[in-house]
C-alpha cells in the first residue's frame, strides 16, 4: 500500500518521507518514537518538581510584559494549588489579549525554579472554557525531526496506520522464531509496533521513556540483528575474495627489529604476528588495529610493509593529516633505508607530482600519503597491502575507492586500519563485526603518566611563567589554540595572537607558530625546529593532535579545552609524556563552564586510560561521532544505545550466530527490513 493512501500525506511529503526510506506504509511503523510525552493526566502545579514535563490546568491571574532587551510575555495562572508562570520570549500581542484575567489555560511543558514562583518556558498551551479539554488515551510520541515534515502530519498518519494494522487492513511479517522470542521473554513484533507507537495511558512511562520497555527491546534486538547480520555478510563476502599471499620469515623479522632503537611491547609482537598469519594467506586481510595514543602503531604497519615489500608488492598508507603522513613517511623511511618509498599529497603538484604518480604506476614499493591516494591520475601497479591510519577521519567512501584501486589481476589487497581512538569492546564487536580486531594494549616501557590539571584561563599569566621555568631548565612546551583566526561567537583566542603575546612575555625564549594554513614547507621546517630543540615553545592549532613525536616536550597548554571532546584532548595530551621525563597537561578553559563541558575536562583530570576515556565519550557523544560514522552510507542505530542496550548486543551477538546456522533464510529479510544504506559500503 501506497504511503499516500493515508489520508494527509500528498505527493511532497511522500518525496520527503521517501528520503527516510519510507515508500509504502508499512515502512512507516518501523520509524520509531524519539521520546514520549505524557498528556494523559493532569498535574498540580504543587506537585511538579524541578525539570519534570507535565501537563497543567490553570485560571489566568494576570498577563504582563517584562522588558528587558528583548521583552517577555508573562502569564500567571492558578489551579487551586499554586501559581505558576508561563513565559514566552517570542510572542504575538494577539496572544496577550487571550491571556484574559479569568480565561483557563491547559499547558504542557518543563517546569522550573523561577525567581518568584514555578515556571513554564514557551509551553504548548490550549484556552478552553467551562467544558474541561479531553486527556490523551495514550503517550504522545515524538518522532524524530525530519526536515519539511511537521510532527503533526507523522503523528496523523501513524494514527492512520495502527489502525490498518489493528483492523488486518495491513500485516507485519514475523520474522523471529516464536521459540526465540518465548527464550528471551519478549513479545511478537505486531504487539510490539502498536505499544511503542501508541502506548496505553495505564503504560509504564519509565520505562518508555528510558527505553527499557520489553516492546522496544523488541525492536532494538532485531535492529541491532540487522546490523550483525549485515557485517557478517560482508565478512563472509570479502572472505571468497583472493589476495596475494605476502609470508614472511621470522629471520627477516629479527633482522629488521635488530636496528630498531627500542624493544617490541608484549602486545606490539602479539599484534603483529597475527597481522602476518593473515597476510600469508590468499583471502583478503580485514583487521582493525586498536592501540591508545603513543602505543607504537606505526611500527606493527611497518612489519606488516616489510612482509609485502618482501614479495614485491606495493603498499599504500594513507593518514588523514599531511602532518601525520609526513611523520610516518620519515619514520618508515628511516627503517627502510630510503628505498623504494615515494610521499604523495594535494600540496604536490605540477611536475613533482607527475613523477611521483609515474614512480607509483612503475612499482614503487611504499607509497605514503593523505587523501591524495585515492584519486583518479593515481595508478597502482601491483597493491598488496592497504594501511589507513586514524580510519574515523575518512569517510566511508574514502576507505573504499582506495581498496577498490587496487584491486589487479582479480586479487584484492590487504587492508590494515588503525586508530589511536579507543573503541569500547561492544562498540567495536558491533560496528566492526566485519572486521578481526587487535589491540595494543601495553604502552612501552619508560612512558610517563601524564599529571592533568584544570584551570580558569583568568591564571594564564601563572601558567605561562611555569612554561618559562620548565623551558629554562632545557624541557620544551606545546601552547594549543584551538581556532588559527579570532572569533567572537566561539570566544577562543587566535593562535596568532597568543604566539604574538607569549613573545612579548618572553623575548629569550625561541617560539614557533604552526597551523593548518601554513603551507607545507613551512609546517615542515617549524616541526623540525622544534623535534631538533632550536625551538623552547610551539603554539599550534589541532593539527599537531596526531603524528607529532618530540620526547623532550614535557609540557602542554590547550587553551580553551572546554570546546574539544574527549578523544580530541586525549590525543592531543598525548603529545607529551613520550619521553622519561614527568610531563603535564593544562586544561584552560573560559567559564561559565556548561554541564557536559565540566564533565568532560573532570574525566580528563581523573584518567589517562584510553579506553575508559572512550567509554565516557561514548555516552556524552554516541556512537556516530566517535566511529566518524556520521557519512551516508554509514550503519547508524535508530533505536539501539550501545551503553544502555549492552545487555541486548551480548544476545544479539550469539542469536546472529545461531540465525545465520540454522534460519539462512530469515538474515537477509531482516537486514532489508532495517537497513537502509547499502550494504556493500557498510563500514569496510
Amino acid at each position: 500500500m501506497k504511503i499516500t493512501s493515508l489520508k494527509g500525506i500528498g505527493i511532497k511529503t511522500a518525496q520527503k518521507l521517501e528520503l527516510l526510506g519510507i515508500k509504502q506504509v508499512n515502512d512507516l511503523l518501523f520509524y520509531l518514537p524519539l521520546r514520549y510525552q505524557d498528556k494523559t493526566k493532569i498535574s498540580k502545579i504543587c506537585d511538579l518538581t524541578f525539570g519534570q514535563t507535565a501537563l497543567i490546568e490553570g485560571q489566568v491571574q494576570r498577563t504582563y510584559l517584562i522588558n528587558t532587551h528583548k521583552p517577555m510575555l508573562v502569564c500567571e495562572i492558578d489551579d487551586g494549588s499554586r501559581t505558576l508562570a508561563l513565559k514566552f520570549f517570542n510572542f504575538y500581542y494577539s496572544q496577550r489579549a487571550k491571556m484574559k484575567t479569568g480565561s483557563n489555560i491547559r499547558a504542557y511543558g518543563e517546569a522550573r525554579y523561577g525567581q518568584h514562583m514555578i515556571e513554564m518556558l514557551h509551553p504548548e498551551y490550549q484556552h478552553f472554557d467551562d467544558t474541561p479539554l479531553p486527556l490523551q488515551q495514550s503517550l504522545t510520541a515524538i518522532y524524530p525531526k525530519s526536515e519539511g515534515i511537521n510532527q503533526s502530519t507523522i503523528q496523523k498518519a501513524m494514527n492512520q496506520v495502527i489502525k490498518l494494522l489493528d483492523e488486518g487492513e495491513i500485516t507485519v511479517e514475523e520474522f523471529l522464531p516464536i521459540e526465540i522470542l518465548q527464550q528471551l521473554h519478549l513479545p511478537k513484533l505486531t504487539d510490539a509496533l502498536q505499544y511503542v507507537h501508541q502506548p496505553p495511558a495505564t503504560a509504564d512511562s519509565n520505562a518508555l521513556i528510558s527505553g527499557q520497555h520489553p516492546c522496544q527491546q523488541r525492536l532494538i534486538l532485531e535492529e541491532i540483528l540487522a546490523h550483525l547480520l549485515a557485517m557478517k555478510q560482508i565478512k563472509q563476502k570479502i572472505q571468497t575474495l583472493y589476495a596475494p599471499e605476502l609470508p614472511i620469515n621470522d629471520a627477516a623479522i629479527n633482522k629488521f627489529c635488530k636496528q630498531l632503537p627500542f624493544q617490541l611491547t608484549n602486545a606490539q609482537n602479539r599484534v603483529i604476528k597475527e597481522i602476518h598469519q593473515d597476510i600469508a594467506k590468499n583471502h583478503p586481510m580485514q583487521r582493525l588495529i586498536q592501540g591508545d595514543v603513543g602505543s607504537g602503531k606505526t611500527v606493527v604497519a611497518a612489519l606488516a610493509i616489510l612482509a609485502a615489500f618482501r614479495q614485491n608488492h606495493q603498499t599504500a598508507m594513507m593518514a588523514p593529516t599531511e602532518i601525520l603522513a609526513e611523520q610516518h613517511c620519515k619514520t618508515i623511511n628511516n627503517w627502510f633505508d630510503g628505498k623504494d618509498i615515494v610521499f604523495l599529497s594535494a600540496a604536490i603538484k605540477g611536475k613533482a607530482r607527475l613523477k611521483v604518480l609515474d614512480k607509483i604506476k612503475n612499482g614503487v614499493k611504499i607509497i605514503i600519503g593523505t587523501h591524495a591516494l585515492f584519486q583518479k591520475d593515481v595508478i597502482f601497479s601491483a597493491l598488496g597491502l592497504v594501511i589507513i591510519d586514524e580510519q574515523h577521519r575518512f569517510g566511508v567512501h574514502q576507505r573504499m575507492a582506495l581498496r577498490n584501486k587496487g584491486q589487479f589481476e582479480s586479487l584484492q589487497p590487504h587492508m590494515l586500519i588503525m586508530t589511536a581512538t579507543p573503541i569500547p569492546r561492544t562498540l567495536a564487536q558491533t560496528a566492526y563485526a566485519n572486521l578481526d580486531i587487535s589491540v595494543i594494549d601495553e604502552l612501552p616501557p619508560g612512558r610517563q603518566e601524564i599529571s592533568t590539571l584544570v584551570i580558569s584561563n583568568t591564571k594564564m599569566p601563572q601558567i605561562a611563567e611555569r612554561i618559562k621555568a620548565n623551558c629554562q631548565q632545557g624541557e620544551q612546551a606545546y601552547w594549543v589554540c584551538t581556532l588559527i583566526e579570532e572569533s567572537e561567537v566561539l570566544r577562543a583566542k587566535a593562535a596568532t595572537d597568543t604566539y604574538e603575546e607569549l613573545q612579548q612575555w618572553f623575548p629569550s625564549l625561541n617560539i614557533g607558530l604552526v597551523h593548518g594554513r601554513l603551507k607545507s614547507n613551512e609546517k615542515n621546517t617549524m616541526m623540525n625546529q622544534f623535534k631538533t630543540h632550536k625551538l623552547d615553545l610551539l603554539v599550534a592549532t589541532t593539527v599537531i593532535e596526531v603524528g607529532v613525536d618530540v620526547p623532550n616536550a614535557s609540557l602542554m597548554v590547550i587553551e580553551n579545552a572546554e570546546r574539544l571532546g574527549l578523544s580530541q584532548l586525549h590525543q592531543l595530551r598525548g603529545r607529551v609524556g613520550r619521553g622519561n621525563k614527568k610531563s603535564h597537561c593544562v586544561l584552560m578553559y573560559q567559564a561559565p563552564l556548561g554541564k557536559i563541558a565540566k564533565q568532560r575536562l573532570d574525566i580528563m583530570r581523573h584518567s589517562n586510560d584510553g579506553f575508559l576515556i572512550a567509554r565516557h565519550d561514548l555516552k556524552i557523544r554516541g556512537a556516530g561521532e566517535l566511529l566518524g560514522s556520521k557519512q551516508k552510507g554509514s550503519v547508524q542505530f535508530r533505536l539501539a544505545d550501545l551503553e544502555r542496550d549492552k545487555p541486548l548486543f551480548q544476545k544479539a551477538q550469539k542469536l546472529a550466530t545461531d540465525l545465520i546456522v540454522q534460519y539462512p533464510q530469515i538474515c537477509q529479510k531482516i537486514i532489508d527490513r532495517w537497513i537502509v544504506a547499502e550494504a556493500d559500503i557498510s563500514n569496510v
